[in-house]
């Protein structure tokens, strides 16, 4: 629970954000946001202390569905049936942009809320995994060299791992987290077994036997690796250290996943995390631009703030302070 020792006019003391004309009529009270899975825990947390610091706002209504899925809902146009805010555990693409401006979505706001690892976890009572990018890709890809074997077994690739069943659960191509798995770990791994000059299609190509491709949220992967332990699965490091009575993190590049070692950038598999704001709905979906300066605040997203007791790396204070002004300004993203 969130302690209100930090003054409303403390938390929104910036200087007033930059209103978009009204583009519809108000008809609905309460902001929409869906998205990325990773930042789904963060949102949720922020919207409950919001509803409560804010009793003149509704709370705000925050669902999943991925990065990809809540952007795709996000450029779907402008008006009360459309979402005001999309999480996203990446960067949005040009195409989503242009597909925003399509559908008359031209004011959109990024804000970088902080940072997160991406972890590789198995069952608590499994055996210890000490991997490599190479050694994640000889596990999972359809292409290797000509006359080398598809492993059956990690110890197969390398004799440090266990010799246990290879069997992997990785996010589907709708979350950011799998673009990350893929720049920071498919690619460097395919390109360490295939060559440097390796087309990134051939490293993309997944075995079928041995993946499974999740949809949905965490809590789906966490039941794959619940009904069956030799499974390694893909979490965002949050997630992860809510549940290290069932989860073992493996090591990659001989660096152990953590709040700091993500924040100092040692580890190697991190990236930032976002949510775009739909410029068009602010003043007429009230509180969006309270919302935004609340989620930013210290006591939210600072250091020592209720977001880094949940697990979110925080950004440095000029980082912070810099995005919130571009809000402010009215700075959008372009391609």
């Amino acid at each position: 629970m969130f302690v209100k020792t930090t003054s409303r006019l403390a938390i929104i003391a910036a200087a007033g954000v930059m209103v978009a004309a009204p583009a519809f009529a108000q008809s609905r009270t309460n902001i929409q946001i869906a998205g990325s899975s990773t930042v789904l825990p963060f949102a949720s947390i922020v919207a409950e202390e919001f509803g409560q610091m804010f009793p003149e706002f509704e709370t705000p209504v925050v669902a999943s569905g991925g990065s990809s899925g809540g952007l795709r809902q996000f450029c779907a146009g402008v008006g009360p049936e459309t979402i005001d805010i999309a999480n996203a555990s990446r960067p949005i693409r040009g195409s989503e942009i242009e597909a925003c401006a399509a559908a008359g979505v031209s004011d959109i706001r990024e804000i970088r809320i902080g940072y997160d690892g991406i972890v590789f976890a198995s069952a608590a009572e499994g055996p210890e995994f000490v991997l490599e990018p190479q050694f994640v890709y000889q596990a999972i890809a359809a292409n290797l060299p000509e006359g080398t074997e598809q492993p059956t077994l990690w110890s197969d690739i390398d004799p440090s791992l266990p010799e246990q069943p290879i069997m992997m659960a990785i996010p589907a191509s709708n979350h950011g987290t799998r673009e990350v798995f893929e720049e920071k770990v498919v690619f460097p791994g395919c390109e360490a077994v295939m060559g440097e000059d390796v087309d990134h299609e051939v490293c993309g190509e997944l075995r079928q036997d041995n993946v499974i491709e999740i949809a949905g949220d965490y809590t789906e992967t966490l039941a794959r690796l619940s009904s069956d332990a030799n499974t390694v699965g893909v979490f965002g490091l949050s997630f992860y250290e809510q549940n290290t009575d069932t989860l073992r993190v493996a090591t990659m590049s001989g660096v152990t996943p953590s709040l700091e070692t993500v924040a100092s950038g040692e580890y190697p598999v991190s990236r930032p995390l976002f949510f775009y704001v739909k410029g068009e709905h602010i003043g007429v979906i009230p509180g969006i631009e309270e919302y935004v300066q609340f989620f930013l605040s210290d006591a939210m997203a600072g250091a020592g703030g209720r977001l880094e007791e949940a697990g979110m790396i925080p950004a440095p204070a000029e980082e912070t302070a810099e995005v919130l002004e571009n809000f402010t300004n009215g700075v959008t993203v372009s391609q």
